[in-house]
């Protein structure tokens, strides 16, 4: 069976950087890792892949080995030369030192587990520092504005960077001091009855140390809530449900941490003219009856002005045309869509009485007052009469 491309694995690009990799492997690693997914075998065998992955695309020369040879670069006689990303033959290190490397402490199988490491818990977990959310921020546009691209400017409230205290979360001129309950280690030992078990110490959440004068203005989160401001460049053929991620504009990190990422979430609102099929635009446009039955020519709105259509003569109400070109663009650099028109005949509902003379005699010389159906349907539906 074929491997998996490692980019398609941590769901990330080629151009991918350092951070972007090691950000997406975090990601991949919580949702995967056995201690979050106890007895599923399938989510321990994504945990495997995720960590492989990240092994040989966190090292420029491996990397560069499988952009160019893909996985054959790491089996026996490949173009890369060495068996597994690790030289040598030796094959792919163990999942759990990757996630150590990347995440510091136990990775798995001892200690508190993965959600001790990831939020403050036991040994190599101490050091308190935490990613920063993502966000979401949901933005009506018009279908204009989707088939043109725009520029907006958002409001919303996130955590931020406290100023006073830089993100240190002390009062400055205070120090971190050793916390006093679990005595650095980060974790306290409870007992019940028989059973001991270890919990994450509850005064310095795992941290091993404890601010000594929490800063004020943050009351020692080292975070404080803003109302920022952000201007997002939407591109053209953008639909409903088309997210846009804008890198690092989510929740400042903690102690260091990564901030999160701000995934803006689009609606795009019903048009009172067009219908959006795709990147087809359909709208349905009333035409005279006298147009119809002589032919000629007519401008037709779009959504990049007006377009000449030409009518032949004799066209029938429901009948569509077609503008090439006219519908949406590709958000993907393709060809745009096509907009489809339907002509509706509308049939006078008043008359003058010229104009009931001057219809009367037509009826009369071309026949249809004495066969006001068409010879095919009649021919058919003369046995029920």
């Amino acid at each position: 069976m074929a491997q998996q491309d490692y980019y398609e694995l941590l769901g990330v690009e080629k151009s991918a950087g350092d951070e972007e990799l090691k950000k997406a492997y975090r990601k991949k690693a919580v949702q995967f890792h056995p201690d979050k997914n106890p007895g599923n075998k399938e989510a321990e065998e994504m945990f495997k892949k995720v960590s492989e992955a990240y092994e040989v695309l966190k090292d420029p020369q491996k990397r560069a080995a499988y952009d160019r040879y893909g996985h054959a670069a790491f089996q026996q006689g490949g173009g890369a030369g060495p068996r597994g990303p690790g030289g040598g033959g030796g094959g792919f290190h163990d999942p759990f030192d990757i996630f150590r490397d990347v995440f510091g402490g136990g990775g798995g199988g001892g200690g508190g587990g993965i959600f001790e490491e990831m939020f403050g818990g036991g040994g190599g977990g101490r050091g308190g520092d935490r990613d920063g959310a993502d966000l979401r921020y949901d933005l009506e546009i018009s279908l204009e504005e989707a088939a043109k691209g725009v520029e907006k400017e958002i409001t919303f409230r996130k955590a931020v960077t406290c100023e006073r205290c830089h993100g240190s979360g002390a009062e400055p001129g205070s120090k971190k001091v050793t916390c006093p309950t679990c005595k650095g280690h980060g974790q306290v030992r409870r007992s019940g009855g028989i059973i001991t078990f270890t919990q994450t110490c509850p005064t310095c959440g795992g941290a091993g140390q404890k601010i000594e004068k929490p800063c004020t203005a943050c009351r020692g989160e080292g975070r404080t809530a803003k109302t920022t401001k952000l201007n997002v460049r939407i591109p053209a053929g953008v639909e409903t449900g088309s997210r846009l991620r804008s890198s690092g504009n989510g929740e400042a990190g903690q102690a260091g941490g990564q901030p999160g990422d701000l995934y803006i979430v689009l609606n795009v609102r019903e048009h009172e003219l067009f219908e959006r099929h795709g990147n087809d635009l359909f709208c349905e446009i009333p035409i005279k009856f006298t147009l119809a039955t002589l032919g000629g020519s007519i401008e037709v709105p779009t959504l990049f002005g007006k377009a000449s259509l030409k009518i032949p003569a004799g066209t029938q109400s429901g009948t569509t045309f077609r503008l090439k070109g006219k519908g949406m663009p590709s958000l993907r650099g393709g060809a745009p869509g096509d907009q489809l028109l339907r002509v509706h005949v509308e049939v006078p509902q008043s008359l003058s009485s010229e104009q009931r003379k001057i219809l009367e005699e037509f009826a009369r010389v071309s026949g249809d007052a004495d066969e006001p159906m068409s010879k095919s349907f009649f021919e058919k539906a003369k046995k029920f009469f």
